[in-house]
């Protein structure tokens, strides 16, 4: 017959498994050191301090125990079951020795103290073992409490094997076996569901989070490129609005408001000086990692009676240098929180990339127009050269062909000085090819011959410029001129699949394989570059850069049989014409 008071032991052991459950997951969700992930492996600080709450909350299962029999009816297999299942065998067993080692060592009364440590770091091992060996999402409450009623129930052969007298044994293990291992079983399962159903909230809410950042990211990338002004600002600060619902959202310079969008626009004006002190502080000081204000008077706006009463501000910054600010502002009727502030911090992040982005952009567009320009000052004054004496030649005994001549140098000229503009149709880059060859005929006659199969679609690809000439050049100066009789060098174009293919081909002299390395040499620790072959390198250079590697130049030889060079040019969008921007030099 069981004793009086053992539905009162269920009572007093369901109503502290409660209060357990309770405490233990607002200090396992809310706490820093206590937020949990299945998906990331914690730093080893993070890792020990996990360890030590579970194996607190193995304590005070202790604690929260009832005395029964000169031992305790206890709830530590709730904690140490919970940490094995969700940090593995290192965690189950440390959460166990903490709560066994406390239960063994402290005296808190009983003769089974050994065996009830030992069933406690047991039950820890156990389901971090079980943690490793199912894989997949382990906090499920099914394990749990399997787990939980094996241990309990094992828990109680181990008291009656080692508790000794053992007529006590008995006796306490008839009193409380049934409490213990009921209570525990659903106390463990209850706690880890708990547990898991607080995480996937927390996952959802954050993958959520994350979803609204990308949105507004991919929205707004498009107008950053152009840098941080009042266009861009105007089009991110309506953006933001839109898709993350709050009173205002502000974007300003280190001067003033370039974009204000919600409540406060009557006073907030675009291109009028900074109304806050509180982001002129953030301006001054750089902000931190932002700050969050409360109240009109830590916003201090210079407009008495402004509405907005909470502010959200997250500096901009590019190479080191705070730009401008990033605003989010509440009211009374539409307060802020800290999801708010998370959400500002790392658009701020973003857009702070962006801008980082953008200078290293134009620093590199800056450079390949350098190098440009570079090319053309060691062709163009040779070029011209021979030209013009070519020209003059003809003035008195071909005065027409003069006047042809001039036009083609004229022509070419004319391409040469605006090749610095974006990407050009490949029908531009033939006027600047034939115009060559025309000047180049009337230097050397019958010598040079040209030959041209360009498609009509084609015509209209867009490509950068300064490409396909100085591969004609090459094969003009480098292939046909090198034999005495000429020869015949042949563009041709064409468009397969969504690529211009383009060849330059001629049945000059040839060139051998370092011959052709030589060509394509990369400059050396000067930055000098080695050999002949400026124009080729450039152009192969200029392709790999834009459009990849396996779109640069390829290049066949034989000697005293020609060259072929290839290259190919993937389709770029009318939208990206001027990806290479207009840059004045």
């Amino acid at each position: 017959m069981l004793p009086d008071y053992l539905p009162d032991l269920f009572v007093a052991l369901s109503q502290r498994f409660g209060l357990l459950i309770t405490g233990g997951l607002a200090v396992l969700t809310f706490t820093p050191i206590g937020r949990l992930s299945l998906y990331r492996k914690p730093s080893r600080k993070v890792f020990i301090f996990q360890t030590l709450l579970f194996g607190l909350f193995g304590i005070l299962g202790t604690y929260t125990g009832n005395s029964v029999f000169k031992s305790y009816a206890n709830l530590r297999a709730m904690g140490v079951i919970t940490a094995g299942l969700f940090g593995g065998p290192a965690m189950g067993l440390g959460a166990g020795l903490i709560a066994g080692g406390h239960r063994y060592l402290i005296d808190i009364g009983g003769f089974s103290a050994a065996p009830c440590a030992l069933a406690t770091i047991l039950e820890g091992l156990a389901a971090g073992l079980i943690r490793g060996r199912l894989g997949g999402y382990p906090l499920n409450w099914r394990y749990a409490g399997a787990i939980a009623l094996v241990g309990e129930t094992a828990h109680m052969g181990l008291v009656l094997l080692m508790a000794r007298p053992f007529f006590e044994a008995v006796e306490l293990v008839r009193i409380i076996s049934g409490p213990m291992i009921v209570i525990n079983t659903v106390g463990s399962a209850l706690f880890v569901e708990l547990l898991a159903m607080q995480m996937r909230l927390r996952d959802k809410r954050d993958s959520s989070q994350v979803q609204r950042i990308l949105d507004i990211a991919n929205r707004t990338v498009g107008y950053l490129r152009s840098g941080l002004n009042a266009e861009s600002a105007a089009a991110t600060a309506q953006i933001i609005y839109e898709l993350a619902p709050m009173a205002a959202v502000d974007i300003t310079s280190r001067e003033q408001v370039l974009a204000h969008v919600g409540v406060g626009a009557d006073h907030h004006l675009t291109g009028h000086p900074i109304h806050t002190k509180a982001t002129k502080k953030v301006l001054e000081e750089g902000g931190g990692d932002g700050v969050f204000v409360r109240g009109r008077s830590a916003i201090a706006c210079d407009v008495e009676n402004c509405p907005l009463t909470e502010a959200i501000i997250m500096p901009l910054r590019q190479s080191s240098r705070t730009v401008g600010c990033l605003k989010l502002y509440g009211t009374d009727e539409q307060p802020l929180d800290n999801t708010r502030f998370e959400l500002a911090k790392g658009l701020a992040d973003l857009f702070s990339t962006q801008l980082e982005l953008e200078e290293i952009q134009i620093k590199n567009q800056l450079l390949a127009h350098a190098e440009i320009r570079r090319l053309q000052a060691q062709i163009n004054p040779h070029f011209l050269f021979n030209s013009l004496n070519t020209i003059a030649s003809f003035c008195r005994t071909a005065p027409q062909q003069a006047r042809e001549l001039l036009l083609d140098l004229a022509s070419y000229m004319r391409q040469s000085l605006d090749s610095s503009r974006g990407f050009i149709p490949f029908a531009e880059e033939l006027i600047r090819v034939r115009s060559y060859i025309s000047i180049e005929k009337a230097r050397f006659g019958d010598r040079i011959s040209y030959e041209e199969n360009v498609s009509s679609d084609a015509e209209f690809w867009l490509m950068p410029p300064l490409i396909i000439q100085p591969l004609v050049e090459n094969g003009v100066k480098h292939g046909v001129l090198g034999r005495e009789e000429g020869g015949v060098v042949r563009l041709t174009a064409a468009v397969h699949e969504d690529v211009l293919y383009v060849t330059v081909e001629d049945d000059g002299v040839g060139m051998t394989a370092a011959d052709i390395a030589m060509l394509l040499a990369p400059e050396n620790h000067n930055g000098e570059h080695l050999g002949e072959g400026i124009g080729l390198r450039n152009c192969n250079s200029r392709l790999a850069h834009l459009f990849g590697p396996e779109h640069g130049l390829s290049i066949e030889s034989e000697l005293g049989r020609g060259s072929m060079v290839r290259l190919s040019i993937p389709r770029i969008p009318a939208s990206s014409a001027a990806l290479e921007p207009k840059l004045n030099f």
